[in-house]
């Protein structure tokens, strides 16, 4: 497996972990449809959170929340709306973003609630 793909397996692990320390029940890990993969589904109280991990090894290229581009989040729409309907579910759909870099040996984390109104 290439190397960025092991540190994207890496962060969606860190974001998972993350996610559970804070409240939020996994529904799903890297659910796909159609063209579009959704890396979590959680679910925290009536809030079905909708996350796109994003992890760097670096910020020389930019943030990492920064390479989610307009079509990504097309197919992230078109996706959960099908999820939705699929599980039957009745509850507030909210976007995130969880971007992970690193900072000398430790990576940080960065939950971004609703992170589709902050572009």
């Amino acid at each position: 497996m290439a190397e960025h793909n092991d540190l994207g397996k890496f962060g969606e692990e860190l974001a998972v972990a993350f996610l559970e320390e804070n409240g939020y029940e996994i529904l799903e890990v890297n659910w796909f449809f159609d063209k579009s993969e959704i890396d979590i589904i959680a679910q925290k109280g009536t809030t079905l959170a909708v996350v796109e991990v994003k992890t760097r090894s670096s910020l020389e290229f930019g943030l990492p929340q920064e390479f989610v581009k307009p079509k990504k989040i097309q197919l992230l729409l078109k996706a959960i709306n099908e999820y939705v309907i699929q599980k039957d579910l009745d509850l507030e759909v909210r976007f995130d973003i969880i971007a992970i870099h690193k900072e000398g040996k430790e990576f940080v984390t960065d939950h971004i609630e609703d992170a589709f109104y902050h572009f």
